[in-house]
């Protein structure tokens, strides 16, 4: 009886341990949460969320545009997701608006993908578009898509809407659209301030929040594709394989155990479990400490600032205050001694991400690197990567892609039939100049003939004969 007694206090215990933890992993709930499926007429659903039609009589979106047609995929075989199986199809620009509850920072992502269609050839599929005044894609081809593709950006919306304008780049081609997401982000995804980091100088960046960003890459180091339904923000986080420069001397681990989420730190928001319980690391196995950075490369578009974003969690120590190393951005030290310990309140497997803004210059590559400092610590960990993540800011023209301002793009679509208002205006203008002639001749006439009195004493003409009478 005794022993059926500390079985049961023993099962409820772990009960509660289970339910404490599972209300610890509180789950995101945006206040601005549109999920847009484009051209369809029934809702879709994608790693179980669901995305409502465009053409639904419940929405709380608004799309303006006289000139749209609903596309579906002419493909009996599509087996992709049903967002990508219908979209919008604009011949002139149109734009979807959003009411917006939450100031701040959104999360927009737009998606793209070729459809099979007899109405349209996706070829001639170009355009731009803009988000509140940002132009994020500009001469953007639609037609070469052999996958989906989803490009994400994060802008600040100050008023009570966010709008999404698509325009043609000429009536000869097209835009179009197959979903959006907008969707308001957490306080703390984006601080207002970063370090610039330069070959000159390391000083304060501040204006982010206010900046558009578009994210570039987003990448797991040394783990596996983290895809949105494993996210809480349900971003996609690649494999570090293609940008990593050389694995020599680096080693891939992998934490089973719990991250310890700090108040103040980087939140579950910033960064799930699945990325920081994998890691690259720099490790000592003898008593010299090794002389060899790891280092990834990343091609980017020269031109452009680039927030980078690299985030730290210690889940290979032993102990804390083991681990330092320095941190390079662009072959230029951000970080010197690197102390994981000391900047997460002295817990293991707590998380830690540092900012940094750089410059694109016309290398066409971006680098970064993790490497053992003078005060690394032989037969240890000497340096330690987890994840990075990098987002081009807007330039001086509100521009993501060139030097192209929304407002050019806008007032260059052709407006109106051009090919017929222009000879119909010309012929109205010769009528006008004409006319004037015309009247001024005859104003002409009138004024050259001067009227005087008859004479009294004219003799009167027989009509009949034209002789005077006697």
């Amino acid at each position: 009886m005794e022993f059926l007694h500390r079985n049961f206090v023993l099962t409820l215990f772990l009960l509660s341990l289970s339910t404490l933890t599972a209300l610890s992993y509180t789950f995101f709930s945006p206040v601005d949460n549109y999920l847009i499926d484009c051209g369809s007429t029934l809702d879709s659903t994608v790693d179980n969320r669901l995305f409502i039609s465009d053409s639904s009589r419940f929405k709380s979106h608004w799309l303006s545009s006289t000139r749209s047609v609903s596309l579906k995929s002419n493909n009996p075989f599509d087996v992709s997701p049903g967002i990508y199986q219908t979209a919008r199809v604009f011949t002139k620009p149109s734009r979807y608006e959003f009411e917006i509850k939450d100031k701040g920072t959104h999360m927009v992502r737009l998606h793209f993908h070729n459809l099979s269609s007899s109405k349209f050839d996706f070829n001639d599929a170009q355009f731009h578009v803009l988000v509140n005044g940002f132009v994020v894609l500009s001469d953007f081809i639609g037609g070469n898509l052999d996958s989906p593709k989803v490009m994400e950006y994060l802008i600040w919306v100050e008023t009570g809407r966010l709008v999404i304008t698509f325009v043609p780049i000429c009536k000869s081609k097209f835009a179009y659209v197959n979903a959006i997401e907008v969707i308001s982000a957490p306080k703390d995804l984006i601080v207002d301030t970063a370090q610039y980091v330069s070959s000159e100088k390391i000083e304060q960046f501040d204006g982010l929040v206010e900046q558009a960003l578009e994210v570039v890459y987003r990448v797991n180091v040394g783990g596996p594709k983290v895809t949105p339904f494993n996210d809480t923000l349900w971003r996609t986080w690649v494999p570090d394989n293609d940008f990593l420069k050389s694995s020599f001397g680096s080693k891939r681990v992998y934490f089973s155990g719990r991250i310890r989420y700090q108040v103040g730190g980087a939140s579950r928001e910033v960064g799930p479990d699945n990325v920081y319980n994998t890691a690259r690391v720099i490790k000592s196995t003898n008593a010299s400490i090794p002389d060899v950075n790891i280092t990834w490369v990343f091609p980017v578009k020269g031109g452009f600032k680039y927030l980078v974003r690299l985030h730290f969690c210690d889940i290979a120590s032993i102990s804390i205050a083991l681990l330092y190393f320095n941190v390079y951005v662009n072959g230029n030290l951000a970080y010197k001694d690197l102390d994981l310990s000391g900047v997460t309140n002295y817990e293991l497997a707590a998380p830690f991400y540092a900012d940094y803004v750089v410059d694109g210059d016309s290398s066409g590559v971006l680098t970064v690197s993790v490497g053992p400092s003078n005060m690394s610590y032989a037969y240890g960990i000497d340096g330690i990567l987890n994840a990075v993540e990098i987002m081009k800011l807007n330039n001086s023209m509100g521009s993501l892609v060139g030097d192209l301002p929304a407002e050019f793009i806008l007032n260059s679509w052709p407006r109106g039939n051009i090919h017929v208002l222009v000879p119909l205006i010309a012929a109205v203008c010769l009528l006008v100049i004409l006319s004037l002639v015309m009247r001024r001749r005859m104003t002409g006439l009138k004024d050259s003939v001067v009227w005087s009195k008859l004479p009294m004493d004219v003799p009167n003409v027989n009509v009949k004969s034209g002789s005077p009478q006697p």
